[in-house]
């Protein structure tokens, strides 16, 4: 059976999520959700089964996820699933907004879900754990990412997991995430550690990053990833003065030239 799974990643717990799942179903494509951006127009993935896999920003979807399923057109697929990675909760909240988005646009949901707790990297607000922690969250994950992907396997559907208390913080906090998110790299600045390497622009899914005169000017299409925060190799971009210090992180498992330029 075909599986194809579209992966949005950062700094890459979800991308190492897709690939290890793929691994363990066989013939499985993954695919970066940012690839679509620019082109236009219905997503009809040729497989039987088809897959989503993406962090949770404030129990919700990142922003160019929601405008991805809005665009799919699942009607060949006989099994979808999606795998949802947080560092901090929210994870049925999310799953149940996108079971929402397919259900209105393609007509039916998700055949299962899942949520796997990884290491958090939402730099703006805390600290990445390191050492022992992230180690622990890391082995777990992965498996849990062994049974996922047995379970999908096997076409196991299942009901959707219900927090009330995701589905409150949704409803107060990612309307207001949503409607600020693109315009909020305007509190991102660059310090002279900057040697104008490019990393930053290259890593950006949103393509949101431009060099200009060497040195990194942000266009007011961001997805709030942190990518370029955390990728940045001599740590010169911060946003304000709580993120100076804060350790940085990439998923062990995915390498910096699989998170440059993924579209």
């Amino acid at each position: 059976m075909k599986t194809i799974i579209y992966y949005f990643t950062g700094t890459g717990n979800s991308l190492a999520a897709a690939k290890k799942i793929a691994q363990s179903l066989g013939d499985t494509e993954t695919v970066p959700i940012a690839a679509f951006r620019s082109i236009a127009g219905e997503i009809r993935p040729a497989a039987d089964r088809v897959g989503i896999v993406c962090p949770v920003y404030f129990s919700g979807l990142p922003a160019m996820v929601t405008a991805f399923a809005e665009r799919l057109d699942l009607a060949a697929a006989d099994y979808v699933f999606a795998v949802v990675t947080h560092g901090g909760g929210g994870g049925a909240a999310a799953l149940r907004q996108l079971d929402g988005i397919l259900g209105e646009r393609a007509g039916r949901g998700l055949d299962a879900g899942f949520a796997v707790s990884m290491p958090g990297n939402y730099v703006l607000m805390y600290e990445p754990p390191a050492g022992e922690k992230r180690e622990r969250l890391l082995a777990a994950a992965d498996a849990e990412f062994e049974a996922v992907a047995g379970r999908i396997g096997k076409g196991e559907r299942r009901n959707l997991p219900y927090a009330p208390l995701g589905r409150l913080i949704r409803a107060v906090m990612y309307p207001r995430f949503l409607s600020r998110v693109h315009g909020d790299d305007r509190k991102f600045t660059v310090d002279d550690r900057c040697t104008s390497c490019g990393t930053c622009a290259a890593v950006c899914p949103a393509e949101n990053i431009a060099m200009v005169e060497g040195r990194p000017v942000w266009n007011h299409r961001c997805e709030l990833c942190c990518g370029c925060i955390h990728l940045c190799p001599t740590g010169a971009i911060q946003v304000g003065k709580g993120t100076e210090g804060r350790q940085r992180y990439r998923n062990p498992s995915v390498e910096l030239a699989e998170l440059e330029r993924r579209s």
